[in-house]
């Protein structure tokens, strides 16, 4: 007996070990962007799926919204239509926007539903254009001084989060795409899931933003050095923007816009890692970059144009 009681004994002390961050974040509304090497490797999608449900079970209520960019360009590729980007966005035709819609809602997100259920009746999939809980106006980049029409890519207009609430109170896991309605047109829009997760998480007034990436976190003197920046304010990043890779800047710009508006944290982190969610809400150890809102008084700023494009899922 003695010996049993003390192989168990680690196990325990790891348990007592979350118990602060447990109670922190009890009840309180996650956000998680899930994209990357996560989406695509299979053992780390199990992984992602346990952290989630992990997440519910201990009092948490987790938002997943996913993108799909490799599987979007793998499927157009299969049927013929050439994957065409300006100045990093994608040019979404109508023919495209069919592909994005069925990729999104009814592969990546069938997948990641069921996954998620293995653990039980909780996750629940549904678009940006569900019961209008996200809608957008067609957005056009300006390439060299001019607006540019790339087809269906939208600007985030409005969140309506009715039916997130819904699921949470009820005590699902919602799963969205990032597909919205036309505000104003009747069409349907392709939109950054970076972008998408940022409006969502601050509209819900959800505690942290997590954003799955390929990389360590934001680095602080790339290619120079792979240190990673573990903590930085709003205003600290802002500055950062400028010299930031394409595809981090729709990451960056999602976790600067839910810090102004009313969310505590933003975390960029490595999805390549198992278990990272975990990692990073439950222990001291942080294997991201966190960014938290600057002092009271900041101006807040406007909801960031998406950029669906190479770095956008």
């Amino acid at each position: 007996m003695s010996a049993r009681k003390h192989t168990a004994l680690p196990k325990a002390r790891i348990l007592i070990e979350a118990l602060p961050w447990l109670t922190r974040h009890h009840g309180k509304t996650v956000v998680i962007k899930f994209g990357g090497n996560a989406m695509v490797d299979e053992d780390l999608k199990a992984a992602f799926a346990q952290d989630v449900v992990f997440l519910r079970q201990s009092g948490l209520k987790p938002v997943v919204v996913h993108g799909g960019g490799p599987q979007i360009s793998a499927e157009l590729d299969r049927h013929g239509l050439v994957s065409e980007f300006k100045a990093g966005l994608r040019v979404t035709t109508p023919e495209a926007m069919d592909v994005v819609r069925m990729v999104l809602a009814g592969q990546v997100q069938r997948e990641l539903v069921g996954l998620l259920n293995q653990h039980g009746p909780l996750a629940v999939g549904m678009t940006g254009e569900d019961a209008h809980t996200i809608s957008a106006v067609k957005h056009r980049p300006l390439i060299d001084g001019e607006l540019v029409d790339i087809g269906r890519v939208g600007e985030i207009t409005a969140i309506d989060t009715g039916a997130i609430e819904a699921l949470l109170g009820d005590g699902r896991i919602p799963v969205i795409s990032s597909v919205a309605r036309g505000a104003d047109d009747g069409q349907v829009y392709n939109v950054n899931a970076d972008t998408a997760a940022a409006a969502l998480a601050a509209a819900l007034g959800a505690e942290t933003l997590m954003v799955l990436t390929d990389v360590e976190g934001l680095y602080e003197d790339w290619p120079n050095s792979d240190d990673v920046i573990s903590r930085l304010t709003a205003t600290q990043l802002e500055t950062l923007l400028p010299e930031l890779s394409s595809g981090m800047v729709p990451k960056m710009e999602g976790c600067l816009f839910a810090v102004r508006n009313g969310v505590t944290t933003a975390r960029v982190l490595d999805g390549r890692v198992p278990h990272s969610i975990l990692l990073e809400i439950f222990t001291d150890e942080g294997i991201g970059t966190m960014v938290v809102p600057d002092a009271p008084g900041t101006t807040p700023v406007t909801v960031p144009a998406p950029a669906e494009g190479k770095g956008a899922k």
